[in-house]
């Protein structure tokens, strides 16, 4: 089992920054990549950031490319989103995942979640 808290949400205003953290423990070499995703009431978990073990390679979703950074350390136990020229619509429960995902595509199955962390960019 893996066990992933976030941390860093809160209340910023558009325009800024922010930054989440997640933490990993367990058995963390068992995941090939982890990821955060985000959710709005009433839709759907969205894949917003990846990165992966092997090579750290990274894959962004087009809604925030340009703006988010995924990093990680070496062991990939710690994750981070850097969060710049944020939105109003970027408001949501941010959530740190892990599982399965290729250095190549990006492609992933997440077999683990954390709690969330909720976001919320002021006007």
């Amino acid at each position: 089992q893996v066990q992933l808290v976030e941390s860093g949400g809160g209340v910023v205003q558009a325009g800024g920054s922010l930054s989440l953290s997640c933490a990993a423990s367990g058995r963390t070499m068992s995941y090939s990549g982890m990821a955060w995703f985000r959710q709005t009431p009433g839709n759907e978990r969205e894949f917003i950031a990846g990165i992966t073990r092997r090579t750290s390679a990274t894959f962004y979703a087009d809604s925030v490319k340009g703006r988010f950074t995924i990093s990680g350390d070496i062991a990939l136990s710690t994750i981070y989103l850097q969060m710049e020229s944020v939105k109003p619509e970027d408001t949501a429960i941010y959530y740190c995942a892990a599982g399965y995902m290729d250095d190549a595509t990006g492609n992933y199955g997440i077999e683990y979640w954390g709690k969330g962390t909720l976001v919320t960019v002021s006007p």
